[in-house]
């Protein structure tokens, strides 16, 4: 193995945005001396050649496995355990196995039991993305100086859990350490929740059909915008992520509705100190998240003007 790979062999199981994107980075930090992935369809696994993300692509998982000293679930949450369970016996020994999934707690409980001994499992959440998907959606700067929260249960071994730690951060990310239920009830709300009320509010302006063809589209850049950013998301990836943070994310919509009738009642009352005591937090927290880096403070977002970067 060459000085600068860490691994002799990644599989990625699925090559969507983020696998492609993981990719991408391994190639170009050299952190892989082979990189090879499975997929589904046939067109998934031609664009993944042709870009030459993967230097082999698979139709089945079993078979991208085989000699893999790291394995990473980058498809829908829902289709972990059934996955985990076709490549329990290929898996070679020694190898690390990681996932890049939204949800952990599940995903622990799906994953972990399949796994064989001599293999080490360290559950693994990239806090980054776009509403794009596909292989030719992924770059390599996707995860720089963004967040990737390990979840490793309490069979996971500590140099498994550095080993993973190093090599997420080769890839820019800013990495910590959380409990798998500790890190669904945080998503919930920073993620979540608000893909959902995404979701919801788009989904509401197009049943008002006569307005959603006209006036909604032609002044969306007063918020609606942001909201069909996120509404755009992969919707199988979002479906199994509530179906699989089901708990975390109805407590957090509970504390969300309650909140959001406490706005209620101080609009109905005229009530303007509480709606100015609101916006002033949320104003403090909006800073509090540029000066984490986690944003731009740039005009518009640092959306470039129609017509420019396109």
């Amino acid at each position: 193995m060459s000085d600068t790979a860490q691994f002799k062999k990644l599989a990625l199981i699925g090559i969507g945005l983020i696998g492609s994107s993981i990719a991408r980075g391994v190639r170009q930090k050299g952190l892989a001396e082979e990189i090879v992935c499975s997929a589904r369809t046939h067109d998934t696994r031609r664009v993944a050649m042709e870009l030459g993300v993967v230097d082999h692509a698979y139709e089945h998982s079993a078979d991208a496995v085989k000699g893999a000293d790291l394995v990473i679930f980058c498809t829908p949450v829902g289709t972990y355990g059934k996955i985990a369970e076709e490549i329990a016996p290929h898996l070679e020994k020694g190898a690390l196995i990681s996932d890049v999934g939204s949800v952990k707690k599940t995903v622990v409980d799906s994953i972990e039991p399949h796994i064989p001994e001599g293999v080490d499992f360290v559950a693994a959440h990239p806090v980054a993305g776009t509403e794009k998907s596909g292989p030719a959606a992924g770059f390599a700067e996707l995860f720089q100086s963004r967040w990737c929260i390990l979840t490793p249960s309490a069979k996971s071994r500590d140099e498994a859990v550095e080993k993973l730690s190093d090599f997420w951060a080769a890839l820019g990310s800013n990495v910590e350490t959380m409990d798998p239920k500790h890190h669904d009830l945080v998503l919930a709300i920073t993620s979540h929740v608000p893909h959902l009320i995404a979701y919801n509010i788009v989904g509401t302006a197009d049943d008002l059909e006569e307005v959603t063809q006209s006036e909604v589209i032609k002044y969306s850049a007063g918020g609606f915008r942001d909201f069909t950013r996120i509404a755009a998301s992969d919707p199988t990836m979002w479906r199994d992520v509530f179906l699989h943070n089901k708990d975390a994310v109805l407590e957090m919509l509970g504390r969300f509705t309650e909140d959001l009738s406490a706005l209620q009642r101080a609009i109905r009352w005229d009530d303007g100190d509480t709606l100015f005591q609101m916006f002033s937090r949320t104003r403090a927290i909006r800073r509090q998240i540029i000066d984490a880096g986690q944003e731009t403070a740039e005009t518009d977002f640092g959306r470039a003007p129609k017509g420019e970067g396109e």
